[in-house]
């Protein structure tokens, strides 16, 4: 049967149809998407705490800190900082921005990303994080 010759409630029951299947993929595409960064949170925050003593949002802080980490560990820890929310981390964070950000996301390798900082800052002063409420 041609979609032009399908009455009236056949074409209202095929586009619910549709449309509740598009919004269960979605959803489905939205809880996998968050709960991964819940799960790369949770192993940061094991790692540090390997290192570290204290809850997670200290060891964090310490990686941040620490001369012997890596600055891939250190950034990690800061885009960590950024999605738990906790404002313990704010004067540390804003002790290390320096408030410039090349046009260019700088390389992890490289330093301590000051875009990443600007992002955990803007985090912690409120800003809002979609994804926080599905593993905090």
């Amino acid at each position: 049967m041609k979609i032009s010759q399908m009455d009236k409630k056949q074409k209202i029951n095929l586009a619910l149809y549709f449309s509740g299947i598009t919004i269960l993929l979605l959803l489905f595409i939205f809880f996998v998407t968050f709960a991964w960064i819940g799960f790369g949170v949770k192993d940061t925050c094991n790692k540090a705490q390997l290192q570290f003593e204290g809850d997670c949002v200290d060891a964090l802080m310490q990686t941040v800190e620490a001369d012997f980490e890596t600055n891939v560990s250190k950034n990690s820890a800061t885009w960590a900082l950024g999605q738990l929310g906790d404002n313990r981390a704010l004067p540390l964070l804003e002790s290390k921005y320096t408030g410039y950000i090349s046009e260019e996301k700088e390389p992890w390798e490289n330093g301590l990303s000051q875009y990443e900082l600007s992002k955990a800052i803007k985090l912690l002063k409120g800003g809002w994080n979609i994804t926080a409420f599905v593993w905090r």
